[in-house]
């Protein structure tokens, strides 16, 4: 008897490590799109996964650009209005980490007209779920998951963004 227990645990703990909760990983990805929408930009990088804060140069030169960037924007009257979090999509182990996808919906304003964009972030945990960093699925990125992460579950499928109104 003792050996049939011990053998479902061992066919069960695979499945259970990565049958995680998703509340962490939707309450820090709402953190991150609150701060967003309030221009709290030193929030948003210090969520962001260290291999996109590296390509860019760190947390300051991210920052500098962020707020130059939002400047522009907002000299061009584009704003952002909203941004709305999904639920979690599955757990995918990656080498040590786990990912998923969280959907991702934003609303600005173009002058008088208003664009709404669908997308995702990449979430990922290196300490089995209790923390998460992201990273904004564009167009760009995407491209670069791959060389990011070179241990990249081939599983998960990442959808293109999609832009919609105007």
């Amino acid at each position: 008897m003792k050996l049939a227990i011990k053998l479902t645990l061992l066919l069960l703990l695979p499945v259970a490590l990565y049958a995680q909760d998703t509340t962490a990983v939707k309450k820090q990805a709402n953190i991150v799109a609150a701060a967003l929408i309030a221009g709290n930009y030193s929030t948003v990088i210090n969520y962001m996964h260290p291999k996109v804060l590296k390509m860019v140069g760190g947390k300051d030169k991210l920052l500098q650009l962020m707020t130059n960037g939002m400047k522009q924007m907002k000299a061009q009257g584009i704003t952002f209005q909203s941004a709305t979090i999904g639920s979690p999509g599955k757990f995918y182990k990656a080498g040590t980490e786990i990912h998923c996808l969280v959907p991702e919906n934003v609303t600005m304003k173009v002058g008088a007209n208003t664009l709404h964009s669908q997308s995702n972030l990449l979430a990922v945990s290196s300490d089995k779920g209790k923390n998460w960093t992201f990273i904004d699925l564009n167009k760009n990125t995407i491209a670069q998951i791959p060389k990011m992460f070179p241990n990249f579950n081939k599983d998960l499928k990442i959808p293109e963004p999609k832009q919609m109104g105007m």
